[in-house]
C-alpha cells in the first residue's frame, strides 16, 4: 500500500480522508516559525536531542499541578490545532485534535507554578521545538464534548423504545455484534490516549486527555453493570498524563512514562486498587529507560517489558524490563538496545510509537505503529527468553497506528486505529498459529472510526472506551459481543512459530 504525501492543507472532517502538510511540524498560530530539517531515516530526526536538564527546570512546577488538577474541570489554558496523521510526513504518536494541542519534544517550561507558555503538542515522538515567543491561543471545547461536573451522577438510561430504535439487522448466533453500552454512575470527561486495565470485574481508566487538557483522574467501570465510579485517591498522585502505560500486577496498577505537552517522563507509579493509594516505588540500580510516550508494556514472569515509544525527538525501539516481584522496590534492565543501523542489518523492527504489543507465553508480538514518517503494517515477534527478534511474513497486510490489539485465544483482535489515510472502525483478526489476517462480518451498529481508544476483554465481549476520530474526543462505551468467537479463549495451548 503506497504512502501518500499530499501537500495541501484541509479542514478535518469525520469519515473523510485526511490530507497533510508536507512538514511534520504542527500547524498552529506559530506556523511561521523556522522548522527543523526532518530526516526521513526511520526513527530519526535531524535535530539533536534536547538536554534532560532543561526538563528538570519545569518538572517541579508541572508536578505541583498534579495534586490540584483533579478538582479543576476548567483550565484557563486552551490548546492549539495540529494536523492529523495521514501521510509520510505526520508526526508519529500524534494524539491529534481539532483544537490546538500540540506535543512536543521541547521542554522549555516555567517554574512559576503555571503551565509552560510554549505551544503544547500531542506528538509523542517527534515535533519541532516551540518558539520562545509563542503563547497559547484561546479556544473553546466542542459543545458535545464538554464534561459534566466531577461527581455528578448519571442515572441508568431507560430502555430504548423499539419504535425509535435504529434499524439494525439481527445477528446469527455465530456472528459478532456491536452495541453501545447503557452506562450510569459518575460522569467523566471524553478521553483519548488514556489507559484501561482490567482487575477482576472492574475496569480502571486512568489519565488521558480531551480536546483541551490532560488529566490524572481515575475512574472505575463495573464491567457487569457499566456503572462508573470516581474513587477518592491518596498518596503520591502522578502528574496529568497521556500516552503512558498501565499494567496490572496482582491487585496493583503500575504506571510508566507518558507526559503532557512538553513534558516526557520515565517515572514509575503504583496504585493499590484495594485502598486507592498511589506511591512511587524505590528504584534500585543506575539504569533507567529514557523518558517516553506512546510505548507499550506487557507483563511476564514478574517483569514488565516496555518497548518503543518516542522521546519527542526520535522514535525508539529498545526493550526494557522492570522487575516488579516487589512493587515497593523495583529495578530496570535493558533487554534489547536501540538500533545501530538499518532494520535489515539489525534484524529488529523500526523504531516506532502508537503500535501494539501483546505477550503470548515468552513471545512479545509487535504490530503496526509509526515512526513519524510512515504508518507500519509489519508484525514482529521477540522471544524474551532467547532475546531473538523475528519478522513475520504475512501475504496481506494492514497499516495501523493508534489501534488496539487484544488476545482472544489464538487470535489477535485489532480494532480501529488510523491506516495512514483515515480513521477506521474495522475489526481485524490475526491468526497467531498461521500468521494470516482474517476479516469477519460484524453485525449491529458499529462505533465510528477512531484511534487512541482503549479496549479490554471481559467475559465474552470486548469493551472499548473513548478515542478520537479527527474531530471529536469520545466518552462512549462500545461492546463487541464475540458470540462463538468467545470460545477462542478456550484455546490455551498453542505456540507461535516464526
Amino acid at each position: 500500500m503506497a504512502d501518500r504525501s499530499p501537500t495541501s492543507k484541509t479542514k478535518t472532517v469525520r469519515s473523510q480522508k485526511i490530507s497533510m502538510p508536507s512538514s511534520d511540524a504542527e500547524h498552529d498560530e506559530s506556523r511561521d516559525r523556522a522548522l527543523p530539517i526532518r530526516s526521513h531515516t526511520p526513527g530519526h530526526l535531524s535535530s539533536k536531542s534536547q538536554s534532560h536538564s532543561r526538563r528538570k527546570t519545569s518538572e517541579s512546577s508541572i508536578r505541583q499541578r498534579s495534586q490540584s488538577v483533579s478538582t479543576k474541570q476548567v483550565h484557563s489554558t486552551t490548546v492549539p490545532t495540529q494536523p492529523l496523521p495521514g501521510s509520510k510526513s505526520f508526526p508519529v504518536g500524534n494524539e491529534p485534535d481539532n483544537t490546538k494541542d500540540s506535543a512536543s519534544v521541547s521542554t522549555d517550561g516555567t517554574a512559576d507554578g503555571k503551565r509552560p507558555t510554549n505551544i503544547r503538542s500531542t506528538s509523542a515522538i517527534v515535533s519541532k521545538p516551540p518558539s520562545s515567543s509563542a503563547t497559547p491561543s484561546q479556544g473553546t471545547r466542542k459543545q458535545n464534548a464538554a464534561p459534566r461536573p466531577r461527581g455528578a451522577y448519571v442515572a441508568f438510561p431507560a430502555l430504548q423504545d423499539p419504535k425509535n430504535a435504529p434499524d439494525v439487522l439481527p445477528a446469527p448466533s455465530s456472528g459478532m455484534y456491536w452495541s453501545r453500552a447503557p452506562e450510569s454512575g459518575a460522569a467523566h470527561t471524553p478521553l483519548r490516549a488514556h489507559t484501561m486495565t482490567l482487575i477482576g470485574s472492574n475496569i480502571f481508566v486512568f489519565g488521558g486527555c480531551d480536546s483541551r487538557a490532560c488529566f490524572n483522574e481515575l475512574y472505575v467501570l463495573d464491567a457487569d453493570s457499566f456503572h462508573w465510579s470516581s474513587p477518592h485517591v491518596v498518596g503520591d498522585v502522578p502528574a496529568p498524563l497521556r500516552a503512558m502505560t498501565c499494567t496490572a500486577v496482582g491487585k496493583k496498577l503500575v504506571v510508566f512514562g507518558g507526559g503532557d505537552g512538553p513534558a516526557y517522563y520515565n517515572d514509575v507509579y503504583v496504585l493499590d486498587t484495594v485502598n486507592f493509594r498511589w506511591q512511587r516505588p524505590r528504584l534500585v540500580g543506575d539504569k533507567t529507560p529514557s523518558p517516553r510516550r506512546a510505548h507499550t508494556a506487557c507483563f511476564y514472569k514478574n517483569g514488565i517489558y516496555v518497548f518503543g515509544g518516542g522521546d519527542g525527538v526520535r522514535a525508539l525501539n529498545d526493550i526494557w524490563r522492570l522487575d516488579v516481584a516487589d512493587t515497593n522496590k523495583m529495578s530496570w534492565k535493558l533487554i534489547s538496545g536501540p538500533s545501530s543501523g538499518s532494520p535489515s542489518t539489525d534484524n529488529k523492527p523500526k523504531a516506532r510509537g502508537y503500535h501494539t504489543a501483546n505477550m503470548v507465553g515468552s513471545k512479545l508480538i509487535i504490530y503496526g505503529g509509526s515512526d513519524g514518517g510512515e504508518c507500519f503494517n509489519d508484525v514482529w515477534v521477540y522471544d524474551v527468553d532467547t532475546h531473538i527478534w523475528k519478522s513475520v511474513t504475512i501475504p496481506i497486510t494492514f497499516r495501523r497506528l493508534s489501534h488496539t490489539a487484544t488476545i482472544v485465544g489464538s487470535y489477535l483482535f485489532v480494532i480501529g486505529g488510523h491506516d495512514g489515510n483515515e480513521y477506521s472502525n474495522d475489526v481485524l483478526l490475526l491468526n497467531l498459529v498461521t500468521m494470516t489476517w482474517d476479516k469477519r462480518k460484524v453485525y449491529g451498529l458499529p462505533p465510528s472510526g477512531r484511534g487512541y481508544h482503549s479496549a479490554v476483554l471481559y467475559d465474552s465481549r470486548l469493551v472499548v472506551i473513548g478515542g478520537f476520530d479527527g474531530g471529536e474526543v469520545f466518552s462512549d462505551i462500545w461492546l463487541l459481543e464475540l458470540a462463538v468467537h468467545a470460545y477462542y479463549s478456550q484455546i490455551s495451548h498453542f505456540t507461535i512459530e516464526v
